[in-house]
């Protein structure tokens, strides 16, 4: 890094004073010819300017001419030949020499590149980055901003990434990891958000009850919960547009992360039955039947969980709704897939057990067309005319008094969470006018339950922790380090956030500004806990590297719109599908014959 630091005070002296190292009297065509005493002085000179040793200042001069002097060749060689010499900035284990160098036409594809860089240096599964930028491997070089001389970054592929570098026969396949990818990653930042920011600019979930009552929940489980939520919203997204591998990638990532959450949270709630029902779903779409035997038991499992989240006789279910006909569907979809999969075990009788209970549910499930258009007239939608009418077996007035009831609820509800969230504003301002950050005033409101004294008495604790936590910090973005990055094209204030992130780590700082684009906050002054901390700022929020960057807020604001508005979306099924699959089964229980589906 040292020798970096020289050659650009170096470079800069050169260039102030006029100075070609590659011309006359400091080269000469001769090449057994070293005009020594003129670059002596010179190193003398510089020496003196720089008080560094001259024969380190010396050394440098000479290594920046051979550079000049190979480049200058280089720009007559591309003049006549077309071909370009690329400074290649390899891995520390793989480097050959100080610079290593590979001349080629810029108008091949990058991978032909990357299968010479494996015949000469020997690395495999590597991508390419110019100026930040990952080099696409089927385009060419030129069309990429690639040109004579530039500096192109080598990084080995991680075993993830080799994703990216498959056939032309799998991209479908990266394209639906890359999704998953996606949807995690936002989910995780919205998981990480415990409300403690300022609600006013920082989207977050909160987790409540059947009424809309905000739930406490443990930190890891609540962050499981919401990936699993998250997973599950997105693939019943994914369902409705009929995309169903799709949508079963998501949902048995759902699936995973509703196993880290504990078995007390999962029995009060429906939410992982329906997963369950919602998986074999899937497997009936995608004529899965090598699942017969998961599906069997995760039937199994949804039938556990409604009956103990709802009751055997539903009793629990109606005392906490008042009424009991929108869930009804899913025992409609639970019975006719048991009877599918009876079907597909040759069990006829128990096939046609099962399909009675279905016909039997769907007959009065199956709305009355001019109900539901005498509700809408009244101004409901579609979606609350079949809520309504399904809650209230069908009786018009009783449906449209039930459906402005639990509008007046949601309304009610809304305006207490508005009215809480301004107490809390009010709140925010009241200690970023005491000196401290609006962020640190909003996790420090966050920890003390809203009590403004409290919060006041963790800041004021915090003050000194911080501060002592900021003296013990060691250099890890030193200049040097820094200086690497910037040589790659990354900005300065990225560049230290990364390596403050990455403990120092110049490869791992400059694969994850990779990941993020080349867009990062720069290192708070605030230690990295649960405790927040003072800041000289009063007027400005300091936001933090999970939710800073552009690109995540693009998720964010992406998974977002998977989230259904209505917290009954899930049981608002036309069951233009389930009469489908009925008539089906009709016909081929009626035939009294194996069949495949």
């Amino acid at each position: 890094m040292a020798e970096q630091n020289t050659e650009a005070k170096l470079k800069n002296l050169l260039k102030q004073e006029k100075i070609q190292l590659w011309n006359p009297p400091y080269t000469v065509e001769d090449e057994g010819l070293e005009p020594q005493h003129v670059q002596q002085e010179l190193a003398e000179r510089f020496a003196a300017l720089l008080f560094l040793p001259v024969s380190e200042v010396g050394g440098a001069l000479e290594s920046i001419r051979v550079q000049t002097v190979k480049r200058s060749k280089g720009n007559q060689t591309y003049r006549e030949t077309n071909v370009a010499t690329l400074e290649l900035l390899l891995p520390r284990s793989s480097r050959k020499s100080k610079k290593n160098y590979l001349e080629t036409r810029l108008d091949v594809c990058v991978q032909e590149v990357v299968d010479r860089i494996d015949q000469e240096f020997g690395l495999r599964h590597i991508k390419l980055i110019l100026n930040g930028r990952t080099l696409s491997p089927h385009e060419r070089l030129d069309e990429q901003g690639v040109k004579n001389h530039s500096k192109v970054m080598v990084l080995k592929v991680s075993d993830a990434e080799l994703k990216q570098l498959m056939s032309e026969e799998e991209q479908r396949r990266n394209q639906q990891s890359e999704n998953l990818q996606r949807t995690q990653k936002g989910f995780q930042i919205l998981s990480e958000r415990d409300g403690s920011e300022d609600s006013s600019n920082v989207p977050f979930l909160e987790i409540a009850d059947q009424k809309g009552n905000p739930l406490k929940i443990p930190h890891r489980e609540r962050k499981a919960l919401i990936l699993a939520m998250g997973f599950h919203e997105k693939g019943r997204s994914l369902m409705k547009r009929k995309q169903y591998d799709d949508a079963l990638c998501h949902l048995l990532q759902a699936d995973q992360q509703f196993s880290v959450c504990g078995s007390a949270l999962l029995s009060s709630v429906d939410n992982f039955s329906v997963l369950q029902l919602d998986i074999v779903w899937c497997y009936r779409a995608l004529e899965a039947l090598a699942c017969l035997e998961d599906g069997r038991s995760r039937l199994q499992q949804a039938e556990d969980g409604f009956l103990r989240c709802y009751g055997a006789r539903q009793e629990r279910l109606l005392m906490i709704k008042g009424n009991t006909g929108r869930e009804e569907v899913l025992f409609l979809r639970l019975y006719l897939l048991q009877s599918l999969l009876s079907y597909i075990e040759g069990n006829d009788i128990q096939a046609r057990h099962q399909l009675t209970k279905v016909e039997s549910l769907f007959s009065h499930l199956c709305l009355d067309s001019e109900k539901m258009a005498q509700l809408m007239a009244l101004g409901f939608s579609e979606r609350e005319a079949r809520l309504g009418l399904r809650a209230c077996q069908g009786d018009l007035p009783e449906a449209a008094i039930h459906i402005s009831t639990r509008r007046q609820e949601r309304e009610e509800l809304k305006q207490r969470e508005r009215q809480k969230r301004s107490r809390r504003t009010e709140d925010i301002s009241a200690l970023a006018e005491l000196g401290y950050s609006r962020r640190d005033a909003a996790r420090a409101l966050h920890r003390a339950d809203g009590d403004v004294n409290k919060a006041c008495e963790i800041l004021q604790d915090a003050s000194q922790a911080a501060q002592a936590t900021n003296d013990s910090r060691g250099g890890v973005a030193s200049p040097e380090k820094v200086e690497q990055l910037l040589y790659l094209g990354f900005e300065r204030d990225a560049s230290e956030a990364a390596l403050t992130l990455m403990d120092g780590d110049v490869q791992s700082a400059a694969q994850f500004l990779l990941d993020n684009q080349g867009v990062l906050s720069p290192p708070s002054s605030s230690p990295s806990t649960e405790e927040p901390s003072t800041s000289s700022s009063t007027s400005t929020e300091e936001p933090s590297t999970s939710s800073s960057t552009i690109e995540d807020e693009e998720l964010v604001s992406e998974v977002l719109e998977d989230l259904s508005r209505h917290e009954e979306d899930y049981l608002d099924l036309t069951l233009e599908e389930e009469s489908e699959l009925i008539n089906t089964m009709k016909t081929f229980l009626s035939r009294g014959a194996a069949h495949t589906m």
